[in-house]
């Protein structure tokens, strides 16, 4: 038996546990000094908080330090380099004072390519020639919108790739209170249908603040929106947000308010392990969001140390389709944070997905991947093929900065240690892949565009 208590279906109110804290666990008394002081060592610059759900509900008490989920919610000393965790070791062993370790906390997070996918320099859009630094339209269809109030979590996933939102650094984060100029970027860009929060999680707004910009986008009534996409990981990590939380059914009612009106209302739900979906409350949550008439699709990186196991997948998928959900997407762990402690190898990766694949039936074919989520696009391992006398990797995109490269199959040279896209190399003796030039030509108009919009 996991816990030995029954998973209560109201349980205390949220405590959360950050470095500040995280002492008081009951289930510290176990570790080693050695031990908490590598949590302290991580924690300084990678983020750090569970809370008290994730602990007593989610965690295997009896076997907790090798449990999947407390590798995905506690800092461990392999998920820095060597050579930035002894740094950040040295200085605390020294009592530094606190400016000495923010300075060296954050020149080893700029070594950590904190915005990957060309966040920064290929994603922001612009309105009458001001940047709108705080959204993202990377897609035609699709503009991302950060919301001010919704850049934290219940807790924070060790590989999360939004890291920078959560460690102070305010040049790395996005946030936003600009809804009318979401709004306005609407209405001048009629191929947007789809309006994706996402953070942080907005779920941990209030149901007052999350209407604050829920509100003005359907008042607007803008003909091309069609969905509106809530990205959140409060499924898994406090389900209780949708159940007993004060305001549960005022959130519960906002939400309802959005398919009422006509738009698709999607959940993009992660998940991570199996785990996650056991308890009693994630299915009463699950139950009250799609009795509102919400769509609930499930999405999660293959991870080292966590769920690179292709039964792990395949009951996971199972599980989200009894409930109702629809498995979405398998990622691939972004080239950012802790990539070398939980990236797997694309070719690997591939086997996996196959592997899981092959144990459900087709409603849970419904999910992708794997996927990387390239400054590119999103960049789907297809498997080896024999190709020209080769052994080569096929992929595909399943998004592009072009949409012209959707669903263009291409290859690459046979590499199964390679992790991401730019380790790979063409096959057939190619210098570049069919899009590289054309991603240079790309990025060139954006700036040309919105060069020009700065002079209008």
């Amino acid at each position: 038996m996991r816990n030995a208590r029954k998973i209560a279906l109201f349980p205390e109110r949220y405590r959360a546990f950050s470095l500040n804290n995280f002492r008081d666990i009951p289930q510290m008394k176990h570790l080693s000094e050695e031990q908490k002081f590598d949590i302290e060592v991580v924690g300084n610059v990678l983020p750090f908080k569970a809370n008290n759900f994730v602990v007593d509900e989610l965690i295997d008490r009896e076997n907790f330090q090798n449990d999947p989920i407390y590798t995905l919610t506690f800092p461990k000393k392999e998920m820095l380099l060597p050579e930035h965790f002894d740094e950040m070791a040295n200085l605390l062993r020294r009592s530094a004072d606190k400016t000495k370790i923010k300075i060296a906390a954050n020149n080893i997070r700029m070594q950590l390519n904190p915005h990957p996918a060309g966040q920064i320099d290929h994603n922001v859009p612009h309105l009458h020639g001001e940047p709108l630094h705080n959204m993202q339209h990377k897609y035609k269809q699709t503009v991302l919108f950060f919301p001010s109030q919704g850049q934290t979590c219940h807790a924070y996933c060790t590989f999360c790739f939004r890291w920078p939102q959560f460690v102070g650094m305010s040049d790395l984060k996005f946030a936003s209170r600009e809804i009318e100029k979401l709004v306005d970027y609407l209405k001048v860009h009629p191929e947007i249908s789809d309006v994706l929060f996402t953070g942080g999680d907005p779920l941990i707004m209030s149901a007052k603040n999350l209407a604050g910009y829920i509100e003005p986008l359907l008042k607007a009534d803008l003909p091309n929106l069609k969905r509106i996409r809530i990205g959140t990981k409060a499924l898994s990590y406090w389900p209780h947000r949708f159940v007993s939380d004060e305001d549960a059914q005022a959130l519960l009612n906002l939400l309802g308010h959005v398919t009422k009106s006509g738009k698709q209302l999607a959940i993009m739900a992660h998940f991570n392990h199996p785990r996650e979906l056991e308890p009693e409350i994630v299915g009463t949550a699950i139950s009250a969001l799609r009795k509102i008439g919400a769509e609930i699709r499930t999405q999660s990186p293959l991870l080292r140390h966590i769920n690179d196991d292709p039964a792990v997948w395949s009951a996971m998928w199972n599980r989200q389709v009894d409930l109702g959900c629809i498995p979405y997407y398998m990622f691939m762990a972004r080239d950012t944070g802790s990539r070398h402690y939980f990236s797997v190898p694309v070719v690997r990766a591939w086997e996996i997905f196959r592997q899981a694949y092959q144990q459900v039936s087709g409603l849970c074919r419904t999910v992708r991947g794997p996927s990387m989520s390239a400054n590119l696009g999103k960049i789907q391992v297809l498997g080896e093929a024999a190709a020209g006398g080769e052994k080569v990797i096929v992929m595909r995109f399943l998004q592009g900065r072009d949409p012209d490269w959707v669903q263009r199959p291409f290859f690459a040279a046979w590499d199964d240690q390679a992790t991401w896209i730019d380790e790979l190399k063409p096959a057939f003796g190619e210098k570049q892949f069919f899009f590289e030039a054309e991603m240079e030509n790309l990025y060139q108009e954006r700036l040309d565009a919105s060069t020009a919009e700065d002079f209008e």
